[in-house]
């Protein structure tokens, strides 16, 4: 694999040594490797320039071309977008292939290996070995800096704004020569995000001559606009050339604005030990002692997280919103990017605990998308919405954080929105209202449409009762209850209905329905009420019957050639490289069956998360892979994301402590602690025995210890 932070990094002991961005670059993480800085606007990484599935961040470990180095990306999600602003060093003769099936030009690549290639938190380095160039990616919240040395005596560079990816077509371009060091315009496009607009200011340490290409036609002139756009820039022999670019969704003036504010010269170094001490500082809030792989894991994981939601407002505070107009925030960052169908689960949780202080600015962000587009975000990027996946996590989040005593926003507007996206009418919320259930003969997706819906509901509820509005409680309360409509007693699952009120046939719990569930099967949908634990035990029969079908559920096998491509993860019916089921291993607490929670979640922290590209069993989904893991280290998971309880687990670190603000912290210690030690013998919250299954959030803040004694054997036996 290649190096990670350990050979790279500035400071041999630093926390950031542990992190290898190439976790998660092969196999189905999706993650990329390339150099940008918590939550930042920027993400400056490799492309191997190809279309399709494995290629989503741009990058796949297992390829071995790079076709440029861009500005924005994604970080391990289900559909591509992004690449923009890309920029490639190349000297002497050209090489060009079809890299894929999508664009009909061929494209300038290098080829690469991986033992010329690290990466580090805020760092990136790669050896081009066709044109023996020397590339080096760092960057700031609003810019990219890239450092090119060359070996030969012809060196330039190519900048691409024409190619497509599978999600993202050219609408407008433009460049413009401003002066022999400077060059600026845009690039617009539509996929994912329909409307997407990046501007963009490059400024150069060296001199240059120029030429613009359209079309394949390439002239002297200084500015052109179209949808084919390149230009290269030759630098005369040039050995080293550094680039600094900062970009903006609003103008060119705002990315010059963005650029200067953040960038003042060309001081790499600088620039890079920025870099890593704003990283040194956000990972170094929670310090754990444990093995060295997991060392690795875990810092790994913490970086991750930190990849999104991004910034997205520019150092004056404009932004492109989501009604395609400008819009600026006096007092506080807006952000973007924010997955909320997979990260409502356990990544907003963790951050309320590591990142309180950022959580404010995310919500305020969630309520100026809905005063842009009249509702709170779903999926959102670079100022769209993409409706991508189902529920309207935005109101866990909002209630979460609330019900947590964070304040810093607004909610009573927060409230007004919660309430707006619960009774619209679009995605099967009518027939939901007046029946009870999303009907099959409606909406594709149905049974998880109403089990999320049932949950988002029951975030309102708790709002609602905490606001003393006791009205709206008793409303979505009962609407929290709509999941138990869709249970069928005769096969023990949920499943489809028609509007008439008729189970769907044929029925195969099993089987992928991509019509009725989301992602999933019938097996993994059936534990989505973690607001309802108790209520879902009894309607299966009891605790004995609860556990019985959990067990089911880890050993129930069907063949490979039975399961969708993007399945991954698995243990029986139990996927952990999908969402949904994330926190079913943790069920097994709620009917007095502790060890076989215990022994599931070592297992799949043992066997479902490596230190190799291929490390990650399913997409990193902006963070929330990792904060699963996160959780599960340090021995607890928020099964219900929504009001602060944290259901105990089995910790892999030996130790940890956790940094709260103000001197206080929070230390988790795993006595006996080893691979075989899974079994949690005893646990202690301040010295006194824990009688319950959970921890809340309010003892994590207060700052305190808790102490589990391990073990390898069940503590009942």
């Amino acid at each position: 694999m290649g190096s990670c932070s350990r050979i790279e990094s500035t400071s041999e002991t630093s926390v950031i040594s542990y992190v290898d961005p190439f976790i998660g670059t092969g196999g189905k993480g999706k993650t990329y490797p390339g150099a940008t800085v918590p939550f930042g606007m920027v993400q400056l990484s490799p492309d191997n320039g190809r279309n399709g599935w494995d290629w989503i961040s741009g990058y796949f470990y297992p390829d071995s071309v790079i076709a440029g180095f861009s500005h924005l990306h994604l970080s391990g999600t289900g559909a591509g977008d992004l690449y923009d602003i890309s920029f490639m060093p190349v000297s002497g003769r050209l090489n060009r292939a079809r890299l894929d099936d999508i664009n009909s030009k061929e494209t300038v690549f290098s080829r690469f290996s991986h033992g010329n290639e690290s990466a580090s938190p805020g760092y990136y380095k790669v050896y081009l070995d066709d044109y023996e160039v020397t590339v080096e990616l760092t960057a700031t919240p609003r810019t990219g800096l890239q450092r090119y040395r060359y070996e030969r005596q012809d060196s330039k560079i190519r900048l691409n704004l024409g190619y497509t990816r599978n999600w993202d077509k050219v609408t407008d371009s433009y460049i413009k020569i401003v002066d022999q060091q400077t060059i600026e315009g845009f690039r617009m496009s539509t996929g994912w995000a329909k409307d997407q607009r990046v501007y963009f200011v490059s400024r150069f340490s060296k001199p240059f001559t120029h030429r613009l290409f359209s079309e394949d036609n390439f002239s002297n002139v200084d500015e052109i606009q179209g949808l084919n756009l390149m230009a290269e820039l030759d630098f005369d022999g040039e050995k080293e050339i550094l680039i600094k670019t900062g970009v903006s969704s609003v103008s060119t003036e705002n990315a010059l604005l963005n650029l200067n504010a953040e960038q003042d010269d060309f001081d790499f170094e600088k620039i890079r030990k920025q870099a890593e001490s704003m990283w040194e500082a956000q990972l170094g809030k929670v310090r754990v002692r444990t093995s060295e792989d997991n060392m690795v894991q875990f810092y790994t994981a913490m970086y991750h997280s930190m990849l999104a939601p991004t910034m997205y407002s520019d150092v004056n505070g404009e932004y492109k919103g989501a009604d395609g107009k400008k819009h600026r925030v006096e007092d506080h960052v807006r952000y973007s990017t924010f997955s909320l169908w997979d990260t409502f689960r356990a990544l907003h949780p963790w951050m309320t605990i590591v990142h309180p202080e950022r959580v404010p600015d995310l919500i305020r962000s969630m309520l100026d998308f809905d005063a842009e587009y009249g509702q709170l975000p779903v999926w959102n990027m670079q100022g769209n919405e993409t409706d991508m996946m189902i529920g309207y996590h935005s109101v866990p989040v909002i209630a979460d954080a609330y019900l947590k005593g964070i304040t810093g926003f607004d909610m009573e507007m927060a409230y007004d929105a919660m309430k707006r996206s619960a009774l619209q009418d679009n995605f099967g919320i009518d027939d939901y209202k007046k029946l009870g259930y999303v009907p099959y003969d409606k909406q594709s997706w149905n049974v998880s449409l109403t089990q999320e819906y049932a949950f988002d509901d029951w975030a309102i509820s708790q709002v609602a009762k905490f606001m003393g509005k006791q009205g709206d409680h008793d409303h979505f309360q009962s609407r929290a209850m709509n999941y138990r409509n869709h249970f069928d007693p005769e096969t023990g699952f949920f499943r489809a209905k028609s509007s008439t009120g008729q189970f769907k046939v044929p029925f195969d719990p099993l089987s992928y329905h991509p019509e009725d569930y989301c992602e999933a099967n019938a097996w993994q949908y059936y534990w989505y009420a973690p607001h309802d634990v108790k209520g879902l035990i009894e309607l299966t029969g009891g605790p004995m019957a609860f556990e019985q079908k959990l067990d089911d559920m880890f050993v129930t096998e069907q063949a490979s050639d039975q399961l969708p491509d993007w399945i991954s993860g698995y243990i029986g019916q139990y996927v952990h490289g999908n969402e949904p089921g994330h926190h079913v291993p943790y069920l097994y607490q709620f009917v007095n069956a502790p060890d076989k929670s215990q022994r599931l979640i070592r297992q799949i922290m043992d066997e479902l998360y490596t230190t190799q590209p291929d490390g990650l069993c399913g997409n990193e989904d902006c963070g929330q892979m990792s904060a699963w893991y996160l959780f599960s280290a340090l021995g607890f998971y928020p099964v219900n994301p929504v009001g602060g309880e944290y259901i105990l687990g089995s910790p892999e670190v030996g130790e940890a402590i956790i940094s709260l603000g103000d001197g206080k912290e929070f230390k988790i210690i795993a006595g006996n602690q080893s691979n075989e030690n899974v079994f949690v013998r005893s646990v202690k919250l301040n010295g006194r025995e824990l009688q319950r299954i959970f921890i809340t959030h309010e003892e994590i803040m207060k700052g305190g210890v808790l102490e589990f004694e391990m073990s390898n054997t069940p503590s009942n036996e």
